[in-house]
């Protein structure tokens, strides 16, 4: 297993290879080489292979550097993260942390980054497509001495802190579906999943895990069962190193605000980024379905909807909610 990362490593270029070149640095045949290259396709990875010239990947990889992600954190953030451990594949970054990290003292994080993610969670029970080192699979666990104002007021929040990373790299034209999806052209770009352990009413630990698709792979974007955006039209180089830092600093920095004063600081700018307010939704509950328009959010955070002439709140959970049409 580790000779398959360490050509992954080597190939990471996107250059040509010969198999006798990569037999030498990784110390085996040049059989054995073939072989490992076929066992990239279970990662999702496209290998080019040319007679004369070796193997090449389809694109290159910027693999997560540890160094690097830590070394771009404000400091003022960075004394709040006990760890950052960088994977190379686990079932899902928020189910590692569950293992590993919590409970964590209050103020303090632990973070997990995965290249590959074998069991990804989404919302409701779907899976997260987590194709080999294509996007950004980041989970931080932190620790709360009380959770201010419940735990779907941390979920819209953690949206905020998603968007702002996003802003801060120059994505401006995503938005928030409630409660915490990012939309960017019709479909969803990230998603945000918020578990909790301990008590409630007491000491705590939240685990905040989130998925970008930066550049999702065409044979893995067959298994996504929803619309999706990824970033790949992009002109410009976007790091996933860099892009990780700003998510960890963005998402300590809310962490340390939501303790102090709940959901009510960021209200005002999750409805600036809401891109359903307005809308006819169809909104998918354990009574039945309910149609109506978006009225916004509640001070709680909830979703206020107006069906046949009465508007009520609905807080997230198990509720899906769906453009009418």
């Amino acid at each position: 297993m580790k000779t398959r990362y360490q050509l992954i490593q080597l190939l990471a270029d996107s250059a040509f290879h010969s198999g006798e070149c990569l037999g030498q640095q990784l110390g085996i045949s040049r059989a054995a080489v073939w072989k490992q290259v076929r066992s990239l396709a279970e990662l999702g990875l496209e290998v080019h292979a040319v007679r004369g010239q070796g193997y090449r990947l389809a694109s290159s990889l910027e693999l997560l550097d540890p160094t690097i992600i830590q070394q771009a954190l404000t400091k003022e953030y960075a004394v709040c993260l006990q760890s950052c451990d960088v994977v190379q594949v686990l079932d899902s970054t928020s189910d590692y942390l569950k293992r590993h990290a919590v409970p964590v003292s209050s103020g303090q994080a632990h973070a997990c980054l995965a290249e590959w993610q074998q069991a990804g969670r989404g919302r409701r029970g779907r899976q997260w497509v987590s194709p080999y080192g294509a996007n950004l699979y980041l989970s931080l666990a932190w620790g709360f001495e009380e959770i201010p104002g419940g735990l779907s007021g941390l979920s819209l929040a953690a949206g905020v802190a998603v968007m702002r990373a996003l802003r801060a790299v120059g994505i401006q034209d995503a938005g928030l579906k409630w409660p915490n999806d990012i939309l960017r052209r019709g479909g969803k770009l990230a998603g945000i999943l918020v578990d909790l352990a301990g008590e409630s009413s007491g000491p705590c630990s939240v685990i905040i895990g989130v998925g970008i698709n930066l550049k999702m792979p065409v044979r893995a974007a067959g298994r996504i069962d929803q619309c999706w955006s990824d970033l790949s039209d992009r002109q410009d180089s976007l790091s996933r190193n860099l892009l990780a830092a700003g998510m960890l600093n963005k998402l300590i920095a809310m962490l340390l605000e939501f303790s102090q004063q709940g959901l009510t600081g960021f209200l005002e700018e999750w409805r600036r980024y809401d891109v359903i307010a307005g809308q006819t939704v169809d909104l998918h509950t354990g009574q039945g379905i309910v149609q109506g328009r978006v009225c916004g959010i509640d001070e709680q955070g909830g979703l206020q909807v107006n069906s046949q002439g009465k508007t009520r709140s609905y807080h997230s959970g198990e509720i899906s909610v769906r453009l009418a049409g």
